[in-house]
């Protein structure tokens, strides 16, 4: 079991075993608004990271890479992404100390995700366009998805030029080697340092706006991918992940649309020019209150000092928001 406590320099969180010996060092956390505060107290956790889970991330994300270099496809395009954040998550936040093939292996592949992510934007942008029930109107529908799907051949094609045969090689053997050379600190512990990641979270409680509901997503996303890497018999760090995911889900759902209509008004002009306009800023704006009350519900959960349990409904969100998100089915 490892025990955290403050070091007495009072500026890092350390780790010890029972016999004394020191495990890790960690910023020092301090949030009220989550089950310990580690700046005071004590917080025991006995769950360490799953070395067979942190390596199979290294494995997927090579069996991604390979579907990816045949053909981007959407299904493709997400996973890689999603598998290279996951990779970049272990690497930029349980590691202690990157060698150079960490350094660089991290740079290719945010180089690489940035673009996937153009492709993926946009792939998301046009399902949305196409279920949306509304009617053609004066054509801005149509004018709109035939811009979307332009700019996705644009940006796929500019993927799979980056994305290159040698690239691609270069890549699997960074991956192999990171994955043989990896060294976590015996006893790290994925929920403390999820923890400290929702740390940088909540300490101001004014009303969210959208840059801040947008830093929830990045760095909830972060501390997701940290806690996943927990042994699957860690019930709680499990129930922080899936609070963690609804939350990301509901933010991330509204953060496409903003893009969307952001899209759409540069197009087509603002909510008087365009009827299409106006009901993506519509949907956008109860997408934002659903994110807010997302929140809200993490907020509350992480309060709980046995985080988030089963059995904890839900809360319902505005009927108002509901009502206009509906909108978009």
């Amino acid at each position: 079991m490892l025990k955290y406590g403050l070091h007495p320099s009072n500026k890092v969180l350390v780790g010890r075993f029972p016999g004394g010996s020191q495990a890790g060092r960690f910023p020092q956390l301090h949030f009220p608004d989550f089950p310990c505060s580690l700046l005071y107290s004590q917080c025991i956790f006995d769950m360490p990271i799953d070395a067979k889970r942190s390596r199979l991330a290294f494995q997927r994300l090579g069996r991604e890479l390979t579907k990816l270099a045949k053909k981007p496809a959407p299904e493709s395009v997400h996973k890689f992404r999603t598998n290279s954040r996951r990779v970049e998550a272990l690497l930029g936040e349980v590691v202690p100390e990157l060698n150079r093939n960490d350094k660089k292996l991290l740079k290719l592949l945010g180089r690489l995700r940035k673009k996937a992510g153009r492709v993926r934007d946009l792939d998301v942008q046009i399902a949305a366009v196409r279920n949306l029930k509304i009617p053609q109107g004066n054509g801005h529908k149509s004018e709109l998805m035939e811009n979307l799907i332009q700019d996705r051949t644009r940006r796929e094609a500019k993927l799979a030029k980056a994305f290159n045969r040698e690239t691609a090689v270069e890549i699997r053997k960074r991956l192999r080697r990171a994955a043989s050379e990896m060294h976590i600190p015996k006893g790290t512990e994925p929920l403390a340092l999820t923890l400290a990641q929702l740390a940088r979270l909540g300490r101001d409680h004014a009303p969210p706006t959208e840059a801040t509901l947008h830093e929830y997503r990045i760095i909830g996303k972060r501390a997701r991918y940290i806690a996943e890497l927990a042994r699957k018999d860690d019930a709680q760090a499990q129930r922080v992940v899936e609070q963690l995911k609804k939350m990301q889900d509901v933010i991330g759902d509204w953060h496409d649309w903003l893009k969307l209509a952001e899209k759409a008004e540069k197009l087509l002009g603002g909510v008087r020019d365009s009827a299409l306009v106006a009901m993506l800023r519509n949907v956008t704006q109860a997408k934002f209150r659903l994110g807010v009350d997302a929140v809200a519900e993490t907020r509350a959960a992480l309060k709980n000092p046995e985080l988030t349990r089963a059995d904890t409904p839900s809360p319902k969100p505005s009927s108002s928001a509901t009502r206009s998100a509906a909108a978009a089915a």
